[in-house]
């Protein structure tokens, strides 16, 4: 149909059948896999399901065959540490990449909000936050994140979407519902497909909702006069996705920006933003 898709993957479902796919129609963008573990115990640990492992290794070994570029970073809980390295070892095998390896530091809690019990469970497996940053810091990524943050230190004012979620694109998922982020299912700002046209909702239905003001009186005294909102992964999809709202700050990502922008020396110890 002329539709080049990005796609996202752990690798245990990638074949032959789908490599030549992949070579006569390349993804849109690398391939974006999450290697869950590097051993078996890890990775079914993190996944919850058995005898994927192998799988998933296969797959991996198959987009290496076929030459299909791909995307890899691995989640850092308590229980990857000591994989980490084995990780960092074996990204310099892929061909394609000569960035620093990426890893998952900070983990979003359910977009469907349909399990209360799950999102405990992702709660639970959170590192400290004192944690991740001391992990990040001796990362290039940190660094980087000071360089970008510097370009857009300023007050942001009452606009909810500074990111880039429905400019020219967006998230169908299979019920023909058109989102601005894979993340944000807010029923106001879900477009259904079935009832109307992609052109709509491309020029009309997401720049109304992109032109949505903060409410939340709690959102308006911080997070509009905060100078590090770009540092912050606080958005409208993470409000949706703690709180069930658009304007609720979220504390977790709160705390995470002011203990880099102290990091980085943006902020100083006790000072808030």
């Amino acid at each position: 149909m002329g539709l080049r898709a990005n796609i996202f993957t752990n690798a245990p479902l990638i074949d032959e059948n789908l490599c030549s796919v992949f070579r006569k129609i390349p993804p849109l963008e690398s391939i974006g896999v999450t290697a869950c573990g590097m051993s078996q115990h890890t990775y079914e640990k993190v996944t919850r399901t058995k005898g994927f492992y192998e799988k998933s290794r296969t797959g991996l070994n198959l987009l290496l065959k076929y030459n299909i570029p791909f995307k890899i970073k691995i989640p850092y809980f308590s229980f990857t540490k000591n994989e980490i390295n084995e990780f960092e070892d074996f990204y310099p095998q892929l061909p394609w990449e000569d960035r620093e390896p990426g890893h998952t530091v900070f983990f979003d809690l359910r977009a469907r909000r349909d399990s209360s019990k799950k999102n405990k469970i992702i709660e639970k497996l959170r590192n400290t936050l004192k944690e991740s940053i001391k992990f990040l810091s001796k990362k290039k990524w940190l660094k980087q994140k000071k360089e970008f943050c510097f370009k857009f230190l300023e007050i942001p004012g009452d606009d909810l979407f500074a990111c880039g979620a429905g400019q020219g694109g967006g998230c169908v998922d299979a019920y023909g519902r058109f989102q601005l982020c894979m993340l944000l299912r807010h029923r106001q700002t879900i477009y259904d497909l079935n009832k109307g046209s992609l052109k709509n909702a491309l020029t009309r239905f997401f720049p109304k909702v992109r032109a949505t003001k903060a409410q939340n009186p709690d959102y308006l005294s911080r997070c509009v006069r905060c100078f590090i909102k770009a540092l912050c992964e606080q958005c409208p999809a993470q409000s949706w996705m703690e709180h069930g709202t658009l304007d609720t700050p979220v504390e977790y990502y709160c705390r995470a920006a002011h203990l880099e922008a102290r990091e980085i020396g943006l902020i100083k110890k006790g000072e808030k933003a």
